[in-house]
């Protein structure tokens, strides 16, 4: 009975504290956010410094280097969107006018035909100008850590300094636990790296293919394609909607078929050709735990967070994978 007890008590001792943890999370949001980026931004640029450093290159020299990459990559991502968000923003009211304008005609002439929609689901449930309020929300998310883009440059540069180290940190704790940090750290660098490449190359075509349409900002798509394909499964479909709703109000109902259809096709290739031949089965995660962890980390972190969420996820998965008291746990988080 005492054990039974025990037993429960240190259950229920373990949910508490991750409420706490959580709770305290959600609160530090601000804090945080800054942080877990500069951290994705290194995992992104360790592997570059350690390819340089291999080729030869000093340690001092690689980091440079890759703090000098980081800058410029930086810098141009601002420069490319930060006039393309202040003029979406500003557009956004128009844009919003013309979609409900352009719903009303059609529920109007589903009416004509017979068909009546109900008000509930005209004006609540389908409501396409949600799709643009969400991302409206986003680039202010995106546009407020842009302020901290000094602080997160700075911890960048601190993390990739400390890398080198925490290898030789954990050997002289245990060398079960550098085996299973090298283990850990080396299949996070693998999968960062990789979608990074995939997401660059997804963000490129996209921009093409909306700039060959026409679609006004087609540079900020894709941007946020090349985020987005950070989410698997519903990463794409979020980052298409806002840009097909566009086409729809500028050009027309032929010009958001061909935008949705670029859109299919890249995503078709990269994520069901690409990713899978380069990248394995063995780091996916079910798209179930892909929607929870997007809600999830959405409403603890803010739009930033639904950002992150993945990758966050991912490092759990691998974490739990790396040990063998927990893979079960890492199987159950994989797909089928």
């Amino acid at each position: 009975m005492t054990e039974n007890f025990s037993r429960v008590s240190r259950s229920v001792l373990v949910l508490a504290a991750i409420v706490v943890i959580i709770a305290g999370m959600k609160q530090a949001a601000s804090l945080l956010v800054p942080f877990l980026l500069s951290v994705f931004i290194a995992v992104l640029s360790l592997p570059a410094m350690n390819s340089l450093q291999r080729r030869g290159l000093g340690a001092g020299l690689s980091l440079l280097v890759v703090v000098l990459g980081v800058f410029a990559a930086g810098f141009l991502l601002s420069l490319l969107i930060g006039t393309s968000i202040e003029e979406f923003r500003r557009s956004l009211p128009g844009y919003q006018q013309e979609i409900t304008g352009q719903k009303d005609q059609l529920i109007a002439w589903l009416a004509g035909i017979g068909v009546h929609v109900p008000t509930s689901l005209g004006g609540e449930i389908f409501d396409p100008n949600a799709a643009m309020r969400l991302l409206s929300s986003v680039l202010r998310s995106f546009g407020s850590v842009l302020t901290n883009s000094f602080l997160i440059f700075i911890t960048v540069i601190f993390i990739l300094l400390e890398a080198s180290s925490f290898s030789r940190k954990f050997a002289k704790i245990s060398d079960t636990r550098s085996e299973f940090i090298e283990n850990f750290v080396g299949k996070l660098n693998g999968y960062m790296g990789i979608k990074a490449v995939t997401s660059t190359i997804t963000g490129v075509l996209v921009t093409l293919w909306l700039w060959l349409l026409g679609v006004d900002h087609a540079q900020l798509w894709g941007v946020m394609a090349f985020l987005l394909n950070f989410v698997p499964n519903i990463g794409s479909i979020i980052a298409a909607v806002p840009a097909v709703l566009l086409a729809l109000v500028q050009l027309g109902m032929g010009t958001a078929l061909l935008a949705a259809a670029g859109y299919l096709v890249v995503n078709i290739v990269i994520g069901s050709v690409l990713e899978p031949r380069f990248m394995g089965k063995g780091l996916g995660l079910s798209t179930l735990v892909v929607f929870l962890s997007l809600v999830f980390w959405g409403w603890v972190l803010g739009p930033v967070g639904m950002l992150l969420s993945v990758p966050l996820t991912i490092t759990v998965k691998l974490a739990l994978d790396s040990s063998k008291d927990t893979r079960w746990l890492g199987i159950l988080l994989g797909p089928a």
